[in-house]
């Protein structure tokens, strides 16, 4: 189901060619380019360091039709996606984000053991646990096999499979669709929003979570950009992506994570639901922002390089005056930000992370050893640099002690940021 007015040119399908936009075909334009970097979540053990490690360029374009901000895609997801590093759980403010989210969820649309629940992505069933512990029937959709073992042995049913059409309609209807965190990580979106429409109820919600384009661009979160992320997106452009398939989004909130992001709330578009005010608001505030054309992203570029020269300056002075620095957590996110930045082992003496399965192994790229956070209390840095910016409450809570011997908190997105 497409609508021929929310689109100047024909979508593409499955197995079109990838010349220019991703979702319309439309002419793209330069927006930042963030130089050469390796695959954000290829973690490195010991034995692979001195083997050659592929790089890819790390330029983002915008469509000048339906404003999509995309990367080529020089990868496949198989490659990206079959073993993954990253493990929702080992947040905790995210598992309180999930929790929540499904209580809302469950109550606003009266979901009982009749309904169905089906999330897209579904990890380590970090979500989906809580459904499952209301007596809700659920289904998760993950293509990390290692990730997805976690699931199942917390009770979450999961089908190891990358979604889209063809899949969707091997499936039974589902009452609630989530989708967090993933559309971004989709190369063809057409085929898997065209999945979301085959596989939601007549009467069903989807609901789809992603870090707010607006958002990225005016708080210069850079670092959110890695190969892995194929596309990023402002409400107007994933509302025509939608209305495309028949989805009209009724409802959008947004929400805290990952810098700030949006949640939208689909249905059919001849779905007796209203939509609500937020929708037209948080498109004049997109509007407002330049986000409907191209002048709205011409500053980013300077943005970008001015953050990469204060980081870079600080940590060099640091240094200078015989300071060690620390890197906390390896997301993403992350490894991107130290690529960039060409940040290695001359400024960071290690990384720590909660997750265990980093542990022992070395950042892509920049071959920075990652260790478990124990080993902060042992060496006593005088700056811990946090790469996972968005959880910087809850880490510099749970690290406090560091105050003890002196030590300081290092923020760098939007800008390199010190907190004692």
């Amino acid at each position: 189901m497409r609508d021929a007015e929310t689109t100047e040119k024909p979508i593409l399908g499955a197995g079109s060619p990838r010349s220019g936009c991703r979702f319309c075909g439309g002419t793209l334009v330069d927006v930042v380019d963030l130089g050469m970097s390796p695959l954000c979540e290829s973690f490195l053990a010991a034995d692979q360091l001195n083997r050659v490690e592929p790089f890819y360029p790390l330029a983002v374009r915008v469509c000048e039709d339906c404003f999509l901000m995309q990367l080529e895609q020089y990868v496949s997801p198989t490659d990206i996606f079959t073993e993954y590093a990253y493990f929702s759980s080992y947040s905790d403010a995210y598992l309180r984000h999930a929790r929540d989210y499904a209580a809302a969820a469950i109550d606003r649309l009266g979901l009982d053991g009749g309904s169905r629940v089906v999330e897209l992505a579904s990890n380590d069933g970090y979500l989906l646990r809580h459904f499952v512990e209301r007596g809700i029937p659920v289904l998760g959709i993950e293509p990390a096999a290692n990730v997805a073992r976690v699931a199942v042995a917390h009770g979450v049913p999961t089908l190891v499979e990358f979604f889209g059409a063809a899949a969707a309609a091997r499936l039974d209807k589902a009452d609630l669709i989530v989708a967090n965190n993933v559309l971004a990580q989709v190369p063809d979106l057409n085929d898997f929003v065209e999945g979301i429409r085959i596989l939601l109820a007549r009467d069903g919600v989807a609901t789809v979570e992603f870090p707010h384009l607006m958002r990225l661009i005016a708080e210069n979160q850079y670092d959110t950009i890695y190969h892995e992320h194929f596309s990023y997106f402002s409400l107007g452009t994933a509302q025509r992506i939608f209305a495309a398939h028949g989805l009209r989004v009724f409802d959008v909130e947004p929400v805290w994570t990952h810098g700030g992001s949006l949640r939208l709330h689909l249905c059919h578009a001849d779905a007796d639901r209203p939509t609500t005010p937020a929708v037209a608001a948080i498109k004049a505030d997109e509007a407002a922002a330049g986000l409907d054309r191209l002048t709205g992203f011409t500053r980013f570029a300077e943005q970008v390089r001015q953050a990469k020269w204060n980081l870079v300056d600080f940590l060099i002075r640091a240094k200078w005056y015989g300071k060690s620095v620390v890197a906390y957590g390896a997301p993403g996110k992350g490894n991107t930000l130290l690529n960039y930045c060409g940040i290695r082992t001359d400024i960071l003496d290690y990384a720590v992370d909660r997750n265990p399965y980093k542990h022992g192994k070395f950042t892509p790229g920049t071959h920075v050893p990652i260790f478990a956070p124990e080993r902060i209390r042992e060496t006593r840095p005088d700056y811990l640099l946090i790469l996972p910016w968005n959880l910087r409450h809850e880490i510099m809570a749970s690290h406090a002690y560091i105050r003890d011997w002196g030590g300081q908190f290092v923020v760098p997105i939007p800008d390199v940021t010190v907190f004692p």
